[in-house]
């Protein structure tokens, strides 16, 4: 009888390594609802092995199977000597959803922004998506600003 891929026995989190890329690239898919522009595809992932980049993340595992990600950018910021980091991408794989995993990811961030003395940590949140709306809500302040987005480059 072979063993239930949904039972994970310890999750850790870690930088992604080069030998991660298949695994990582399947979680971005998700994370984007499908493949998208190979370019943009190898340069996130060139800027998240680059180790001077703004760009980082880390990945959820569970022996070798990557279980999510979270990408974040860490950037300067008025009002504060020290950089913000402002979380851009957080995916679970559906498979994996629903065990804390994406709130785990989120806190080990905000552990590293603590330790390193970051000013905040930050990010947005579809509206229609009630279960990050849900997550959020127990992990952050809501702040209520309006987003708005001028595209400027075609990708």
């Amino acid at each position: 009888m072979a063993a239930d891929p949904r039972i994970l026995n310890h999750p850790v989190i870690t930088a992604p390594l080069p030998s991660d890329y298949e695994g990582w690239q399947a979680l971005w898919h998700g994370n984007n609802g499908g493949p998208i522009d190979p370019r943009v595809t190898a340069q996130t992932w060139a800027r998240l092995n680059d180790p001077v980049s703004p760009v980082n993340g880390l990945l959820i595992r569970d022996g070798d199977r990557l279980c999510g990600l979270v990408h974040y950018i860490l950037h300067p910021v008025t009002g504060h000597l020290h950089p913000a980091c402002y979380m851009q991408d957080l995916y679970i794989d559906p498979l994996f959803r629903n065990r804390g995993l994406g709130r785990a990811l989120v806190e080990h961030l905000a552990a590293l922004g603590a330790q390193n003395g970051w000013a905040r940590l930050y990010w947005l949140a579809e509206a229609g998506n009630p279960a990050a709306q849900a997550l959020y809500a127990r992990l952050g302040v809501r702040l209520d600003f309006t987003f708005h987005v001028m595209p400027l480059y075609p990708i």
